[in-house]
C-alpha cells in the first residue's frame, strides 16, 4: 500500500524523535493510537508495500485521513502517553480494556480522623487508600460484608466527639466499636483499620500475630470481654484465611495473568498471590482483540490493566513475552515507588502449572 498522495507532506513533517501517533479517519475520529522510538519511520511503515497487514490493520490504514503526533522526551514517557491517548480516545483498531464505565474500588477514607470504607469508582488524590480495581460491585460489596464482621468500621454519618448519649444499633450487633460514645480511641480505631487494609493486601500473619499478643495481654489484665472479643476476631480471620490456597513456596507476592480467546474477543483473569497464597482473582473482557495476536492482547492488557491498579506487585507471571518487557519493567517499577519489578514467563515447573 503507497502513502497516499494527501498524506505525503504529513509524513514528511513527522520528526524522527520518540512519541505517539494518532489515526484519524476523514471525520477526525481516533482510529488508532500507537507509540515508536522513531516516529517517522513508525508511522511510514504503516504504508510500505510490503507491509505485512492483518485484515483489521489493513482496512483502519485505508481509513487514514490524517495524523497527529506528539514527541516525548524518552520511550518511557512515550509508553505512558501511548496509555493515557488509549483510555481518552477509546480507539476502534486498539485493543483495549471492555468499557465498564469504571470499574469499582475499595476506598478507605484514611484522611479522616475515624476514616470509612465505601466503595467508588473513581481514584482521586485526596488521601484516601485504594484497592483494586474490581470487576464486580456485588463482589466488592460482599466483601466489605466480610471485611465489617471482623474489622468492624464506621458507617454512620455522625460527627465522631466521643460525647454522644447512646450509640446506635450496630454497636449492640458488634458491627460497630461505637467511637461516638468513646467505646474505643482514635488511635485504637485507625489500627484496625490499618489492620483491614493489611487483609486486602493479603498480610494476615502481622495481624494474627499482633491480635494474638493483644488477646493473652487482655487475658492476664482479667480484662475478659475484651480477650473474648480479640479471640473472635481472630477466628474470623483464620476461617477467611483457611480458604486462600498455598499455591507457591518461594511466597513472593505475584500476580499470574491467563488468557482465553475465540475469533471475536479476549478474557484476561489476574490471579493474585500474596506470602504464596491465593488471594483473589479477578476476570477482564478486552475489546478490539480480533485478529490481534496473543502477544498484542497480553502487552495491551497488562500496559492498560496496570495502569489503574492501586497494587503492583514485584513480580509479574505472564503466559507469553511481550516485545516491550524491558520498557514495562521500568515503567512498572516507577509505579512501585522504585521498586524492583520483573515480568517472568514460566517455562516448567509448578510457576508453568499456575
Amino acid at each position: 500500500m503507497a502513502v497516499p498522495e494527501h498524506l505525503i507532506p504529513t509524513i514528511k513533517g513527522i520528526p524522527a524523535k520518540p512519541g505517539c501517533y494518532l489515526m484519524k479517519d476523514a471525520e477526525g475520529r481516533v482510529l488508532y493510537v500507537g507509540k515508536a522510538v522513531h516516529l517517522r519511520n513508525r508511522v511510514r511503515s504503516y504504508f510500505h508495500e510490503s507491509a505485512a497487514h492483518t485484515p483489521r490493520m489493513h482496512e483502519m490504514v485505508s481509513k487514514v485521513a490524517d495524523i497527529e503526533w506528539i514527541v516525548v522526551g524518552s520511550e518511557l514517557e512515550a509508553l505512558i502517553l501511548e496509555m493515557n491517548l488509549i483510555k481518552q480516545h477509546r480507539p476502534k483498531y486498539n485493543v483495549r480494556l471492555k468499557d465498564d464505565k469504571r470499574y469499582p474500588y475499595i476506598k478507605v477514607h484514611w484522611q479522616d480522623p475515624f476514616p470509612k470504607v465505601t466503595v467508588t469508582r473513581r481514584m482521586r488524590q485526596d488521601g484516601s487508600r485504594y484497592f483494586g480495581p474490581y470487576t464486580s460491585v456485588w463482589a466488592v460489596h460482599r466483601t466489605l460484608d466480610v471485611l465489617r464482621k471482623i474489622f468492624p468500621y464506621l458507617t454512620c454519618s455522625r460527627v465522631i466527639t466521643g460525647e454522644d448519649p447512646r450509640a446506635c444499633l450496630y454497636y449492640d450487633i458488634r458491627l460497630c466499636l461505637a467511637p461516638c460514645i468513646g467505646k474505643v480511641s482514635r488511635e485504637a480505631y485507625r489500627a484496625m483499620i490499618e489492620d483491614l487494609c493489611r487483609f486486602l493486601q493479603g498480610r494476615t500473619e502481622p495481624i494474627l500475630d499482633r491480635l494474638k499478643e493483644e488477646m493473652t495481654r487482655a487475658s492476664q489484665a482479667l480484662e475478659f470481654e475484651r480477650a473474648a472479643a480479640l479471640r473472635d476476631q481472630i477466628l474470623a480471620i483464620e476461617k477467611v484465611v483457611e480458604g486462600q490456597k498455598i499455591v507457591s513456596q518461594d511466597r513472593v507476592d505475584s500476580d499470574v495473568i491467563a488468557f482465553a480467546r475465540d475469533d471475536e474477543s479476549a478474557c484476561v483473569q489476574v490471579f493474585f498471590i500474596r506470602g504464596g497464597k491465593l488471594i483473589g482473582r479477578e476476570y477482564f473482557v478486552l475489546d478490539g482483540a480480533h485478529e490481534a495476536d496473543d502477544r498484542e492482547l497480553v502487552e495491551a492488557f497488562v500496559k492498560q490493566f496496570y495502569a489503574e491498579a492501586t497494587t503492583v506487585p514485584p513480580r509479574l507471571l505472564l503466559p507469553i513475552e511481550v516485545q516491550e518487557a524491558r520498557i514495562i519493567e521500568s515503567w512498572l517499577e516507577s509505579r512501585r515507588g522504585g521498586k524492583k519489578v520483573k515480568l517472568v514467563v514460566p517455562r516448567r515447573g509448578p510457576k508453568r502449572a499456575l
